[in-house]
C-alpha cells in the first residue's frame, strides 16, 4: 500500500514538473510579428515627416516631399478659404501629380518673427514692438510664434509657443544693440531654427535691410539657402533714418546727413556700411529676393501706419494659405529645374504658388520661384 502511494506521488510530481516546464517554454517564446520599419508606421498612421496628419493615402518615393504654399484669390483680390483637396490640381513638367499632403487654411501655423534691433532702430523700437505685438494679435489663437532679434548678437527671445503673454514679453524684451548681423541671422533661421518647427511655417523679417557686421554668411549664401527653404519669408522694410517720412529714401540713402554719405574715419573715400545710396538699393534688392525666392512678399513700412498695415496683410495671407505636398513621380537630375503648375477647378479664381523648383541630389532640397498664376 505504501509502495503504491509513493509511486502515485512520484508520478504526479513528474507530470506536474513537465507541465510547468512546458508552460514556461510557451511563456518564454511568445508568438512574435516582424518588426515594423519607421516608414511602415508612418504609412499606417498617415503622418508626414513633420509629424502632421496627412489627408488621404501616404505614398513614399525615394525622393523628398515637395512642399507648395498656395494662396487662392478671387478676381477682386479677396482670399478664398474652405477649398477642399479635390479642388486642387498639381502638375510637374505637365504631368499630373498625386497630392500626398494637404493642409487647409484652418491648420495651425508657426511664425518665426525676426526683429532687427541694431543701433539704427533705437528711435523707433517702441513703434516696432507695438506693431509686432499687434501682428501677433491678428494671428489665430492656435498659431505659434518664435521671437528672435538681432543686432551684433543673434538671440532667441522665446521658442515657438501659442502663449500670447510669453510672446508679448519676449517682444518687449528686445533691446537695441550695435551692428547688424542680418545675413548671419537669416542663415541661423534657415539652417537651424526652421528645422525645429513642424508643419506649416513662415518667417516674418522686420529690418532696415542693411547688413554691417555678419562674419559667417553673405548676401549670396543666404539667398541660396532661401531658394531651398519650404517656408515663405515675408520681409518688412522700414526706414530708420530718424526723419519719419523717409529722408534716407529721398536724399540718397539711410545714414546720410542731408544726402551726403558719412565717411569712415581714417579710410579716405570710404563710407560706413549702410550710409550710401548703393547700400540702400542693395538692401532693398536683398529683401525683395528673400521674398520672391520663397513665395513670400516684400512690404515697405516707412511710417507707423505702413508698418502696421504690412503686418495686417501678412497675418491675413498666412491665415488664408493652403499647403500642398507631393512626391515627384519621377526622380530629378541634380541641378534640373522642374516646372510646377497649381490650379483649382473653379476657373474664375487666381492661384498664387511657386512655379518651379531645382532638384539637388546632395541635399534633396528644392529652390523655387513664385508668381501669380492662373
Amino acid at each position: 500500500m505504501h509502495k503504491i502511494t509513493l509511486s502515485l506521488i512520484l508520478l504526479l510530481s513528474v507530470s506536474f514538473g513537465l507541465y510547468a516546464q512546458s508552460g514556461r517554454k510557451m511563456e518564454s517564446k511568445p508568438k512574435t510579428e516582424p518588426a515594423k520599419s519607421a516608414d511602415d508606421e508612418l504609412n499606417e498612421s498617415n503622418v508626414n515627416p513633420d509629424g502632421e496628419t496627412v489627408e488621404g493615402d501616404v505614398i513614399r518615393f525615394d525622393t523628398a516631399l515637395v512642399m507648395v504654399p498656395v494662396s487662392v484669390l478671387d478676381r477682386n483680390g479677396r482670399y478664398v478659404p474652405q477649398l477642399r483637396k479635390d479642388q486642387f490640381r498639381l502638375a510637374e513638367n505637365g504631368v499630373n501629380q498625386k497630392i500626398a499632403y494637404f493642409a487647409t487654411t484652418d491648420s495651425p501655423f508657426s511664425v518665426v518673427l525676426l526683429i532687427d534691433t541694431s543701433g539704427s532702430t533705437q528711435m523707433r523700437l517702441d513703434d516696432i514692438q507695438d506693431a509686432a505685438i499687434k501682428f501677433v494679435e491678428k494671428l489665430k489663437p492656435t498659431d505659434s510664434v518664435m521671437v528672435m532679434s538681432f543686432d551684433d548678437r543673434i538671440q532667441v527671445q522665446c521658442k515657438a509657443t501659442t502663449d500670447r503673454d510669453v510672446i508679448q514679453k519676449a517682444i518687449r524684451r528686445t533691446r537695441t544693440g550695435g551692428g547688424t548681423r542680418l545675413y548671419d541671422a537669416v542663415d541661423d533661421i534657415l539652417r537651424k531654427q526652421l528645422k525645429t518647427i513642424a508643419g506649416r511655417k513662415a518667417v516674418v523679417l522686420f529690418t532696415d535691410g542693411v547688413d554691417t557686421t555678419s562674419h559667417r554668411a553673405s548676401y549670396d549664401s543666404t539667398i541660396r539657402l532661401a531658394e531651398e527653404s519650404d517656408a515663405p519669408i515675408y520681409s518688412v522694410d522700414y526706414d530708420t533714418s530718424g526723419m519719419g517720412g523717409g529722408m534716407g529714401r529721398g536724399t540718397g540713402g539711410r545714414g546720410t546727413i542731408f544726402g551726403i554719405p558719412i565717411p569712415t574715419p581714417g579710410i579716405p573715400g570710404s563710407t560706413i556700411p549702410g550710409s550710401s545710396p548703393g547700400d540702400y538699393r542693395r538692401a532693398v534688392a536683398y529683401l525683395h529676393a528673400l521674398a520672391n525666392q520663397t513665395g513670400g512678399r516684400f512690404y515697405s513700412g516707412d511710417t507707423q501706419f505702413g508698418i502696421a498695415q504690412a503686418f495686417a496683410w501678412i497675418a491675413e495671407e498666412l491665415g488664408r494659405q493652403y499647403s500642398l505636398g507631393y512626391y515627384p513621380s519621377t526622380q530629378g537630375k541634380d541641378g534640373e529645374r522642374r516646372q510646377i503648375k497649381v490650379r483649382v477647378t473653379e476657373s474664375d479664381l487666381v492661384v498664387k504658388a511657386r512655379d518651379s523648383y531645382i532638384y539637388s541630389d546632395k541635399s534633396k532640397k528644392f529652390s523655387q520661384v513664385t508668381r501669380l498664376v492662373n
